[in-house]
């Protein structure tokens, strides 16, 4: 059922990959940095299903403190929704990441995890780590994330049909359900 999320995954992971090698003073991703696990955003169905497929095979210990976690995220995730607040500027931690600084589902991330430290665009907006050492101003290279989105939509939809298909959930939304 997830092969061609995962190879959709490689082949972002390759882009990402280039980028790195090409721009590796810009772009500064290393074990232990979390500031990708405080940006707010949505995953797909078949994204969701991969990540709790794997999550319900961690221990309790572990899964219990996530859960918690997702229970502030998600008080969070309302409060913004209400609001109608940018969501590219709120930050929210991550229900995945542990106090140890790393994420217990780094297998089954999402897309918009592995492909944070790099320039990526998606509906004609580019955006960067903040803690990238891209330059404003300067050309580089970015991913376009639209194309990954809409396979993503496609693999949901033909997975549960277009009504569930299409739903988007936040991550602390998929471990709480």
């Amino acid at each position: 059922m997830f092969k061609d999320l995962e190879n959709l995954y490689e082949s972002a992971g390759r882009a990402v990959e280039d980028v790195q090698k090409r721009y590796s003073q810009e772009v500064r991703c290393k074990k232990g940095c979390t500031d990708c696990c405080y940006a707010v955003f949505d995953v797909s169905l078949i994204e969701a299903l991969y990540i709790r497929q794997h999550f319900d095979s961690l221990g309790r210990k572990q899964r219990r403190a996530a859960l918690n976690i997702a229970k502030k995220a998600i008080k969070s995730w309302d409060q913004l929704a209400t609001a109608k607040t940018d969501l590219s500027l709120a930050r929210i931690r991550c229900p995945l990441l542990a106090d140890s600084g790393e994420c217990i589902c780094y297998k089954t991330r999402p897309i918009n995890c592995r492909t944070y430290g790099i320039p990526t665009v998606i509906g004609n907006k580019s955006h960067v780590c903040g803690l990238s050492g891209f330059e404003k101003g300067k050309t580089y290279p970015a991913l376009n994330l639209e194309p990954l989105q809409m396979r993503l939509h496609e693999l949901s939809v033909a997975l549960e049909g277009n009504e569930r298909g299409k739903k988007r959930w936040p991550v602390a939304a998929i471990l709480l359900s």
